[in-house]
This record gives structure tokens, sequence and C-alpha cells, in this order.
């Protein structure tokens, strides 16, 4: 088995339309983790693989797709996911984008379209889950900094020390402690708060 064939999750209530959509699926290299009857079973499938992608029809008992689509998308629990439809109405349209899907797609599927839809929708997943990350990192980095600068300005308050004399002596700790300058910092703010509510 390729390690890296797109790992897929199919969630449809009827059964013939699940074997015809592995069988295609699995022809053209993919690998199906899970079925499901309904979005529960999705989602709960989605819980215990984290597929790349989920292929789910709309109309289903008990949690219909764009109920569970968006409890995927919103819980990052699949890479994406694809709706399918009998419905090609603005009102399903709008609300699987509601949703945060990845792709829409008419019944009765059309074999050559699908594969090209399923690549297209896992490659902006990979996109976006990328530039989530990196929004996080830069995030995290500019709290950092804040936190270095709040704890700098106490050091420099507290030792007489000069902005570069506090940094150096920031940094000092995290070596010798071997833990983040972030986590120096947060110690040398909690020291100082403490300190605060003990005058």
């Amino acid at each position: 088995m390729d390690k890296n064939a797109l790992r897929v999750i199919i969630a449809d209530d009827e059964p013939i339309t699940r074997m015809d959509l592995r069988e295609l699926l699995e022809n053209a290299g993919y690998v199906i983790v899970a079925e499901a009857m309904d979005g529960f079973e999705a989602i709960e499938g989605c819980k215990e693989h984290q597929p790349d992608l989920v292929l789910m029809d709309i109309k289903m008992p008990f949690l219909d797709g764009i109920s569970g689509a968006k409890i995927i998308q919103d819980e990052n629990l699949a890479g994406t996911v694809i709706l399918l439809s009998a419905y090609s109405e603005k009102k399903f349209i709008n609300d699987a984008k509601y949703a945060g899907v990845g792709g829409y797609m008419v019944k009765p599927i059309d074999e050559k379209s699908l594969i090209p839809s399923i690549e297209m929708a896992v490659a902006r997943s990979h996109s976006m889950i990328k530039l989530r990350n990196d929004m996080e990192k830069i995030s995290e980095r500019l709290e950092s900094r804040g936190i270095i600068e709040r704890a700098k300005g106490i050091i420099m308050i507290q030792e007489s020390m000069t902005e570069q004399q506090a940094y150096d002596y920031i940094r000092k700790l995290s070596r010798e402690k071997s833990l983040s300058m972030r986590r120096v910092a947060e110690i040398i703010l909690m020291k100082s708060e403490n300190r605060n509510e003990c005058n």
C-alpha cells in the first residue's frame, strides 16, 4: 500500500452507492479507511482515522451531510469534505459553503470528474492547513516577543539594567535552565506579580 495514498471515509446511507464509490476510489489508488451510514458515524470515523477526505452524501438519517461536514471542519477532524447531492439548488450550495466544505458534486457522479475534483479539493485543503499553521506560528512568535519585552522591562527597572543587558540576562537564564526564553520571561512576570501582591 502506498503510504502517501489519500485516506478516505465514504458516508452515504445507500450501501450500493458506498460500494460503487469504494470500487472507484480504490481503483484510483485511494485507501478507504471507513464507511458511514450517517453524519454521526462519519464524525466518529474521522475521530478514529483523521482522513484526508470525507466523501459525504447530504441527505442521510439522524445527522445530515451538511451538519456533519460543519462539525468535521470546525473540529479539524479531516483534511477536507466533499458533499455529494442529488440537489443543485442554490440553497444547498450556500449551506455547503457555510459548512466550509472543499467541494460539492451533483449525483449521479461522473467518474471522469470525481478524481480531479478530489485532487483539487485535497490540494486546496493542504494549502489552507499550511497557511493556518504558518499564521499560528507567527501569532505565537509575536505573543512570545510581547512576553519577553514585558519581562525585559521589569528586569531593567529591578536590576537597573540597559535593554540589551536585560535581554542578555533572560537569554543567559534560558540557556542555564534549559528553558525557552518565553518560559523564563513568564516566570519573571509571575514572580513580579506575586511580589506586587505581597506589597
